[in-house]
């Protein structure tokens, strides 16, 4: 029992980390429709950014509260200078958004090896994060849970956000129809900007996360980009819910498999159950429902 429960433990735990990674490009691929494979590099960047930071503060409690609101801010601050510089003049190109973006994300790896330098650095983890607590018998990392917290906690937001906020209900305008939006007096401009920022800030915030599990390198987010992709496909695009509902399958799946296997095999199950459940649902779990007849 102790073990179903540790690997329900640790499939929640990947869950949430692909959920934070994914959250993001829910935003900036499911709703915008770019496919920015810079994304892992704002990922990156929010590792740094706690790196940097404690050098400055020693508490490593108030370092990470930090942390996460400068990673967001530096994520977000990424992702809006990536949108007005050069995604802004190719939203109706998609496959040069992919290699545009694929190139400043090889230009930011490169960036950050001549400044910290190409080994992994290390982040000291908050004391009342060290240890772990036991949950029926199975033994789970403080940190893991913290970090399930946070995806929730951010989901939380970006859905009361997204639902409640004259922003989020631009956002939403824009995405489903960006004419009648502009002649509503909605700047398209201004939420296409916004969408960025919110969306680059959250790949930050993973960022942050993911040095509490390990060491940060400049190429620690294409560990994560590509199965971020997977969980907004597999979700739906911009399907929030979806998203939510993805990142923890795939995480439960991959835990449960890998405990019997390895993690190479599992990680080929893993795709092999993907490609088909989109063979049999390539709209995803969840849609957009529209009155369109087209």
């Amino acid at each position: 029992m102790d073990v179903v429960i540790g690997q329900l433990f640790t499939g929640l735990s990947l869950g949430s980390i692909l959920l934070l990674a994914a959250l993001g490009l829910s935003l900036t691929f499911g709703q915008m429709g770019v496919i920015n494979m810079a994304h892992g590099e704002f990922i990156m960047a929010g590792c740094y950014t706690t790196y940097v930071v404690q050098k400055f503060i020693s508490s490593a409690g108030v370092s990470l509260v930090v942390s996460l609101l400068i990673g967001f801010l530096v994520g977000g601050l990424l992702g809006a200078a990536l949108e007005m510089g050069l995604i802004r003049w190719m939203y109706d190109r998609p496959l040069d958004t992919l290699l545009v973006t694929f190139g400043v994300g090889l230009v930011l790896q490169q960036l950050a090896r001549d400044i910290f330098g190409a080994p992994a650095k290390n982040v000291v983890a908050p004391e009342w994060l060290s240890g772990g607590v036991t949950i029926l018998g199975a033994v789970v990392p403080k940190s893991r849970i913290f970090i399930l917290v946070l995806a929730v906690a951010a989901v939380i937001t970006l859905a009361t956000v997204m639902k409640t906020t004259p922003m989020g209900r631009r956002i939403r305008a824009v995405v489903q129809n960006r004419g009648l939006a502009e002649t509503s007096g909605v700047s398209s401009r201004f939420t296409d900007i916004s969408t960025f920022f919110i969306g680059s800030g959250l790949a930050g915030v993973a960022g942050v996360a993911l040095t509490l599990i390990g060491s940060t390198s400049p190429t620690i987010g294409q560990s994560y980009l590509i199965d971020a992709f997977l969980v907004v496909v597999i979700g739906g695009l911009g399907q929030i819910k979806g998203t939510v509902i993805a990142a923890f399958a795939l995480g439960l799946l991959n835990s449960y498999i890998e405990y019997s296997t390895t993690a190479s095999i599992a990680k080929v199950i893993v795709f092999v159950v993907i490609v088909i459940f989109l063979q049999v649902r390539p709209q995803g779990l969840f849609t957009v429902r529209t009155r369109s007849l087209a």
